[in-house]
């Protein structure tokens, strides 16, 4: 079973975001046709949820655009990726492996760990699957509110080739105009595949 989530571990072992992984990225990113949107909140901690998520790609362009916008982040992964002979790598990306199956609750988990951790940018895909799906799962709501941190709103727009963030939104009383926030940010957004983009349904229950 996975221990529970320690981030002054993977604090030691991720790439940082040097002159090297800005150039890199940057170059590539140009030569693909993508470019940077918004600024990172100057905030220690958040929650930066990035929609829509419907392709492999989603991944590397992603994480080669919080190189270009120098956004230090990690991100939760199942720990079977985790495993020898890459697991190393996915770590150095800022990969957390949990495993699914603990009896651990897995909010409960990241929250502690976000608390315990002076700046803590929790990078979290709401629809959990690259398939579609009509209701996003809740867990970046709850981590977010427990923890008293802002929800970045991401972003990967295929069709426009531009990437970044947009607002961030403090979870307030008011659930209900927290998410209709959050799904008016992502309706003009465009996925690789469109067709894979649900409703995008938010039903935290808090």
């Amino acid at each position: 079973m996975q221990k529970e989530v320690n981030m002054a571990e993977f604090n030691k072992n991720r790439i940082r975001v040097n002159r090297i992984s800005y150039w890199i990225s940057s170059v590539v990113l140009k030569i693909m046709g993508w470019k940077p949107s918004g600024e990172m909140p100057d905030v220690p901690k958040a929650v930066l949820i990035v929609a829509h998520h419907t392709s492999n790609w989603d991944f590397p362009i992603g994480l080669m655009l919080s190189y270009k916008m120098q956004i230090k982040a990690f991100w939760i992964g199942k720990h079977t990726l985790f495993n020898k002979p890459h697991g190393f790598l996915f770590k150095a990306l800022g990969g957390v492996p949990v495993d699914r199956r603990s009896r651990q609750n897995l909010v409960e988990q990241v929250t502690e760990a976000m608390e315990a951790s002076d700046q803590f940018v929790l990078v979290l895909a709401p629809e959990g699957t690259r398939k579609r799906i009509d209701k996003w799962k809740t867990g970046f709501y709850h981590i977010a509110r427990q923890a008293q941190v802002p929800i970045v709103l991401g972003f990967l727009d295929f069709k426009n080739k531009i990437g970044g963030v947009g607002p961030a939104i403090y979870p307030s009383d008011d659930v209900e105009a927290d998410i209709a926030k959050i799904r008016e940010f992502y309706q003009d957004v465009s996925a690789k595949i469109p067709e894979f983009v649900g409703d995008m349904i938010i039903e935290p229950k808090i």
